[in-house]
């Protein structure tokens, strides 16, 4: 009689080392795994549920300035590097990554080091326990250099292409021009204590409220009562463009052509410039306000505007008659008391270098993440000290968000909430790739929807969503009574694309 045994060699199963990881051997016939999807359903919800564990978004906080954050830029030639801008005319260039760098001479042991590196958003609470030895840690956020000699609140900053030169604006009626410190300087531990001088200074007659660089070239456009466009060695504008007697509030330059860039208004509108042309292209105006504009660096043509009716538009240059996409969650723009005092900064607005999302930051206190073609958020950042949200910026790699807000300080948040930082191992990125994919198999069964769309709202905003909700609700049974109690066809229900529009001017 024979006998069949299975026979293995003792070598070839035996691990080396005691970290080496067992041989497991599959068969991946489906017969034999008869609940494959009941065991994927199970697993897409737990990878949910753990995504909501570890979604720990906000990374920290730097402060330094003194009075509230009106505007950024970011270094486009290098990673780290940002630019701020506030009311009392302080522009300072930050090191992001040193934000969480500290040296720990003259301590003893391991401990405290972990502590530090576990609880560095509460430095306030180490403080108190430990008051001697947190002033031997370096947590302090680095600022690495100033840029002294505005008068008044610094309204726009932009960088050049090659991010050695920096150029300021504001209510004091001057541009400025800077050097930027090359990037040995950030990457010395030591920040610079001297105030950097400006190369030029170039004095107008009316304040500027924006100002952006062109993606390639050497031209700058500023905005105020016009909108005037610099060459970085010339002191007077080489070109001027007027559409109306508002104050032009914002631009952007179109990073697929130079030569084109659009502005928002004062007086509800919407331009389109082309520097060939002596006269401006196309005008939109809109029944509310855009307080900013961004466009799609992958979709060139493509442009989304934050308005003061609390959504977002996103328009194709080509047919502004109608928006692309409406994109709706804000629950707050513009408040009547801070009007006076901070006319134009209710909204900004800020696009990823992928151009698949888009972070916009609001007077409701929270910066919200939205796909660029999604009507609604997919997600959104709050803390109890965050006051209104006055910019927002994308890092250069999409991973982090910078915000700056009315509380004097900017904040670095993860651009997906659960992401694990630093290196991940194979193995960690191949479980990754499966959770997330499993997650999007799944996504539209009931409970795996629930857990993956809930999001915890502050009280003020969560109020305020539902008194909107029970307004618009209203409307919308308001209309289908006319409807249906008039003669078929005299009333006409307008699109939402094109409900703010009034009109499109050529």
């Amino acid at each position: 009689m024979k006998v069949k045994v299975i026979s293995r060699s003792t070598d070839e199963f035996t691990r080396e080392r005691s970290q080496d990881l067992q041989r497991v051997f599959r068969n991946f016939d489906p017969k034999l795994r008869p609940q494959e999807k009941a065991v994927e359903y199970v697993r897409a919800l737990n990878a949910a549920k753990l995504e909501k564990i570890f979604a720990r978004p906000f990374i920290g906080a730097m402060d330094g300035h003194i009075d509230a954050i009106s505007c950024m830029a970011k270094n486009p030639n290098f990673l780290k590097g940002i630019f701020s801008g506030s009311m009392d005319g302080d522009i300072r260039l930050w090191d992001i990554a040193s934000r969480a760098r500290g040296s720990l001479s003259g301590t003893k042991g391991m401990t405290l080091i972990t502590l530090c590196e576990i609880h560095l958003m509460m430095d306030a609470y180490f403080t108190f326990l430990y008051p001697k030895l947190h002033r031997t840690c370096g947590l302090s956020r680095k600022t690495v250099c100033q840029f002294p000699g505005h008068q008044g609140a610094v309204r726009g900053l932009t960088a050049s292409t090659d991010g050695s030169t920096l150029i300021s604006c504001g209510t004091d009626c001057t541009v400025r021009i800077w050097s930027v410190p090359v990037a040995a300087t950030l990457e010395s531990d030591h920040a610079s204590n001297k105030p950097i001088e400006a190369n030029a200074v170039y004095v107008g007659k009316n304040a500027y409220w924006a100002v952006d660089h062109q993606w390639g070239g050497d031209l700058f456009a500023t905005t105020g009562a016009r909108v005037e466009i610099w060459n970085h060695n010339r002191s007077q504008p080489v070109n001027t463009f007027e559409w109306g007697t508002d104050t032009v509030i914002s631009v952007r330059f179109n990073p697929g052509e130079p030569n084109l860039l659009a502005t928002s208004a004062s007086d509800r509108s919407i331009a389109l410039y082309d520097l060939r042309m002596s006269t401006p292209a196309r005008k939109l105006i809109m029944q509310t306000r855009t307080n900013s504009i961004a466009w799609n660096p992958m979709e060139p043509l493509n442009f989304t505007t934050a308005n003061e009716d609390c959504s977002c538009y996103s328009y194709d240059a080509r047919k502004l008659d109608e928006a692309k996409c409406v994109h709706k969650d804000h629950v707050s723009a513009v408040q009547e008391i801070y009007n006076l005092v901070y006319p134009y900064f209710s909204m900004d607005i800020d696009y990823s270098p992928t151009g698949r999302e888009f972070v916009t930051g609001s007077y409701d206190r929270t910066v919200r993440i939205f796909p660029y073609n999604g009507g609604h958020s997919r997600e959104i950042y709050h803390t109890k000290r965050m006051q209104r949200v006055f910019c927002v910026k994308f890092s250069s790699d999409a991973s982090y968000i910078i915000s700056g807000s009315d509380d004097t300080n900017l904040r670095l948040w993860k651009a997906k909430a659960s992401e694990q930082m630093g290196v991940l191992l194979p193995r960690e990125q191949k479980k990754h790739e499966y959770q997330e994919a499993v997650k999007n198999r799944y996504k539209h069964l009931p409970e795996v929807k629930r857990i993956v769309r809930h999001r915890h709202l502050p009280r003020p905003i969560y109020k305020a969503k539902e008194l909107r909700r029970m307004v618009i609700d209203a409307e919308k049974k308001k209309e289908e009574r006319r409807k249906a109690h008039s003669t078929p066809g005299s009333i006409v229900t307008e699109s939402v694309r094109k409900r703010r529009i009034i009109r499109e001017v050529e």
